[in-house]
């Protein structure tokens, strides 16, 4: 055996390091395996040699029996799942498939009862599954082209059936968000031609109107005229014509006198409202 400088043999040194290293580790794991955090918006189960505790554990710093007690985090904070609905059906039997978004939380106190029923992956279990479902009930409901023009009431349809589903589970449904429905092509494109043919006939309908509203101010510029046409005669016929024409005349005139006149020719009689005599040269 070889020994160092002060007399301790080599091999005794190194498997008393390695003691000691081991002894550290054992104490650190105890240490740090003594206690544990639950963060902000998480609740903790306390499980005792494969026993999850009725017990709900809030934030803060909590102790444990180390290699005897684990802990099981869950998230209460709201979260979102998002699927792919596929293969569901409208009322007027056309296939249907739909994108849905679904904010929910845990509620605080039934984190032992989901470990006990479900385990952590209670999502995939039990939520996203729930979803599939309440979008086929609720499409089925539906026309397609309902499924379009009322979205809003498919979507609180969606939403209540989930909430009926999962409030016994310990699951609270926040909202529920239809990001997109697609329809088979053929539908797609007779919905196209619909609209096309629908917005042809807006478009003809408010032409006729259009010309409807022209014809009805002619016909009133007519009538117009015509009432016009009507009191000029009635005035002529009263008054047998002749304060009409020189009417007329003075209209019509510059306001130059003739230098000339001859024969029998009259001048105005300008004094409408007074004689009605008339000079001749």
């Amino acid at each position: 055996m070889t020994k160092n400088e002060y007399g301790y043999d080599s091999a005794d040194v190194i498997k008393s390091l390695i003691k000691w290293g081991i002894f550290v580790v054992i104490v650190a794991m105890i240490i740090f395996g003594s206690f544990y955090i639950v963060s902000a918006g998480e609740r903790a189960v306390l499980i005792t040699l494969g026993n999850p505790s009725d017990a709900i554990i809030a934030e803060g710093i909590h102790f444990k029996v180390p290699l005897i007690q684990t802990v099981q985090i869950f998230d209460v904070k709201t979260q979102k799942d998002e699927i792919d609905a596929t293969a569901a059906a409208s009322k007027d039997l056309q296939t249907v498939s739909a994108k849905v978004a679904v904010n929910y939380h845990l509620q605080q106190d039934s984190a032992p009862r989901i470990y006990r029923e479900v385990g952590t992956g209670y999502v995939d279990r039990i939520l996203s599954p729930a979803i599939q479902e309440s979008v086929k009930a609720s499409t089925a409901q539906y026309t397609a082209e309902e499924l379009i023009t009322k979205r809003e009431f498919v979507r609180e349809s969606i939403k209540q059936l989930l909430i009926s589903k999962m409030e016994s589970r310990g699951i609270v449904i926040e909202d529920v968000l239809i990001t997109n429905f697609d329809f088979s092509e053929t539908f797609n494109a007779a919905i196209e031609n619909k609209v096309t043919m629908e917005q042809n006939a807006l478009a003809a309908e408010n032409k006729l109107k259009q010309i409807e509203f022209e014809a009805k101010q002619r016909i009133t510029q007519a009538q117009g005229e015509a009432e016009a046409i009507r009191i000029q005669a009635a005035a002529i016929t009263a008054q047998g014509g002749k304060e009409y024409v020189q009417l007329q005349a003075i209209n019509k005139w510059n306001g130059i006198m003739p230098q000339v006149t001859g024969g029998a020719m009259p001048f105005l009689n300008l004094n409408l409202a007074g004689s009605s005599t008339s000079t001749t040269a």
